[in-house]
């Protein structure tokens, strides 16, 4: 497994975490709290788009690390009434910014409004985007608030790792290592808990690790939508 944020997805049901997970969040955390203060200079609802094809991961511990006010996952189709509402509330709170983090793979409820479709991949794969940039443009007509959007895209995949990160890719080395000195193949290194611990790939790809219902309603209550 190479650094790539592609494992940053956190979507791996065998592991607990994988490596560039923590790096990614951080990144993403720094941005939201660097729009905080723009929106709020400025009196805009900003947008932030972040990965998240198929699990919205990376959206969640970022939303809820930088203080989001809303945060939209592709488990959970949301419905645009009920963000533009929360927002509007917000504002007649006195708040006179607002921030909306949306991982990439996010959907409204069917009929609602459309995403702008960017075709496939080299592998086949829906090169998806376009979510950010048609929330701005809901928000704004449905509210009338200024609003504005920003999509973190590959800038959550490189740089410098965190130290978290670091750490545990030497202990995955470390056990790689130690696993194929024993004989062992078909299986990856995980992490259980605070232990190391080897896995069939059957295992750790078995299902997709996705956002539950119950912490997506700690997001919800926390926030008040």
């Amino acid at each position: 497994m190479a650094d790539d944020r592609e494992f940053a997805h956190e979507d791996l049901s065998g592991t607990d975490v994988t490596f560039g997970f923590d790096t990614a969040v951080s990144i993403a955390t720094e941005a939201i709290d660097r729009l905080h203060s723009t929106a709020e200079s400025h009196s805009r609802v900003i947008v932030c788009e972040v990965m998240g094809r198929h699990a919205g991961w990376i959206a969640m511990h970022s939303g809820l690390a930088g203080g989001a006010d809303v945060i939209l996952i592709p488990e959970f189709p949301f419905d645009i009434d009920k963000v533009v509402g929360h927002l509007k509330d917000r504002h007649s709170k006195g708040s006179n910014f607002s921030i909306v983090v949306v991982a990439e793979g996010a959907l409204p409820e069917e009929g609602e409004f459309a995403t702008q479709s960017q075709g496939t991949d080299a592998f086949g794969h829906a090169r998806l985007g376009g979510i950010a940039q048609a929330l701005e443009k809901e928000i704004e007509s449905r509210t009338g608030f200024e609003t504005r959007h920003t999509v973190l895209g590959h800038i959550q995949r490189g740089g410098a790792p965190s130290a978290f990160d670091r750490v545990l890719a030497t202990r995955f080395g470390v056990a790689a290592i130690d696993a194929v000195h024993a004989g062992e193949r078909g299986k990856m290194v995980a992490l259980r808990s605070t232990d190391i611990k080897v896995i069939s790939l059957q295992e750790a790809v078995g299902t997709m690790k996705l956002v539950d219902e119950e912490f997506y309603a700690l997001a919800q209550g926390f926030f008040g939508q």
